[in-house]
């Protein structure tokens, strides 16, 4: 036991020492929010998938214009082709009676082409039919743009209420600690009055042994609250990108926040990005069974060019033409069919989970509203405790002063308050954190 006693002591110096003698930076819960929220990997990716999918828009809207084609060709050709005008084809030149000259008069052969032929051309293809499903596509990846800013939104929420839970723990830690630490105090005054009565024959070993045991399990909790503590701001150096988690936090709580009507906060339940991920999931789906509807529709385009080329006698040396294509699978007819039955599934999944959602947010608002206000009742009853407890110790302080108590009284008296403070401290935290997550909740 006495060993347990003396090594606990230094362990706790050790701790506090060597928090300060480092030099430590003090962080406010903004600062800490802001720094999360610039260093955060997952919203970094996040940003960049959202600068994607708006790169695939600007993609789709070029899809409605005119498709360029530029193509060119050389070839060279070892055998030309050759057309032979057998003599009397033209027909016969009658001189005489005797005499008569056939046209040609003699076979020709004519070499037609040349060895080096040249090609170049550009064509324009304008989709007509197809723009409605373009600019279907077009809506389709202005959703997922969407989509993926709600999943951002929500992951900002999350990050900042981790950031709250952690901050706050600390605090409530702190508050622990320093009770721990008035409640050592009276434990050590208690053996040092026990003691001096032992050594007067005025009681027995056993109080001794009792207060021994009390003042190693409250340097035991305080060892505890002080892990705590360094486990919370390791985690919150790594949900922050902080490199160093010997820093400190700003113990000031703020002005308890108001708390709205639960009607007012039912009213905004809109804004929650997980109901509005699947009410743009639902927009989706619709947008895909129209898009698999207009699929339908044959691919009927305008087709304009110009060629140029060089090496075939038959063809035009320049020849500009404009037109137009069809293009038309029978079988997408029936193919069309399922997709729209798949995407209609899809559609009913969208519904149902949209109908969950509203569920689960309705339970997790109503959860989460009746914790606030226990929290806000719980402020009230442990600020009523601490004014008792501030009253109590100023009768102790004035009975001391007369030499009416003893010392253990006053400590006694301080500790209960240390207490009481934590418990104030601690309702209070827990009350901004309950509006915290109704408001993460509602979207905010």
């Amino acid at each position: 036991m006495k060993t347990f006693n003396k090594s606990i002591p230094v362990v706790l110096l050790a701790l506090f020492a060597g928090t300060a003698m480092a030099q430590s930076t003090t962080y406010s819960l903004g600062q800490l929010t802001d720094i999360a929220l610039k260093n955060n990997h997952v919203l970094a990716i996040k940003q960049l998938q959202i600068e994607e999918r708006q790169a695939k828009i600007k993609e789709d809207e070029i899809k409605r214009l005119p498709m360029v084609n530029v193509n060119g060709s050389y070839q060279y050709n070892f055998n030309l082709a050759e057309i032979t005008i057998p003599a009397g084809t033209i027909g016969v030149i009658p001189l005489s009676a005797t005499n008569q000259v056939p046209l040609p008069n003699v076979d020709k052969t004519f070499t037609v082409g040349k060895n080096n032929m040249y090609n170049a051309g550009v064509t324009a293809y304008q989709p007509l039919s197809q723009q409605a499903k373009i600019k279907t596509g077009v809506e389709a990846s202005k959703l997922e743009v969407n989509l993926t800013e709600k999943e951002k939104q929500k992951i900002t929420l999350q990050i900042k209420h981790g950031i709250e839970q952690l901050y706050f723990g600390i605090l409530i830690n702190q508050k622990q600690l320093a009770e721990a630490q008035a409640k050592l105090e009276l434990a050590k005054a208690k053996l040092e009055d026990v003691t001096n009565a032992l050594e007067a024959g005025k009681t027995i070993g056993v109080n001794r042994a009792g207060l021994l045991a009390s003042i190693a399990d409250e340097e035991q909790n305080m060892l505890k609250l002080s892990y705590q503590i360094q486990n919370y701001k390791s985690d919150l150096a790594k949900l922050t990108g902080i490199n160093d988690d010997n820093f400190e936090v700003e113990s000031q709580v703020s002005v308890l926040p108001e708390l709205p009507a639960y009607a007012t906060l039912a009213g905004e339940v809109s804004s929650n990005p997980d109901l509005q991920m699947a009410q743009l999931t639902k927009n989706k789906a619709e947008l895909g069974i129209k898009a698999a509807k207009l699929s339908d529709r044959p691919d009927v385009g305008l087709v304009a060019g110009y060629v140029f080329q060089s090496g075939n006698p038959i063809s035009p040396m320049n020849n500009p033409f404009v037109g137009l294509n069809l293009k038309w699978n029978l079988q997408d007819l029936y193919t069309n069919k399922q997709v729209v039955k798949q995407r209609s599934f899809q559609l009913k999944q969208a519904q149902e989970n949209i109908l969950n959602t509203q569920q689960q947010l309705t339970y997790d608002l109503e959860k989460a509203y009746r914790k606030t206000v226990q929290s806000k009742s719980l402020i009230g009853v442990a600020e009523k405790a601490l004014n008792y407890r501030r009253e109590e110790l100023k009768l102790q302080e004035d009975k001391q002063a007369v030499g009416m108590n003893l010392k253990t009284d006053l400590l006694t008296t301080k500790a209960l308050i240390a207490k009481a403070e934590a418990d104030v401290y601690a309702a209070q935290l827990a009350y901004i954190l309950s509006v915290s997550e109704v408001k993460q909740l509602i979207g905010q």
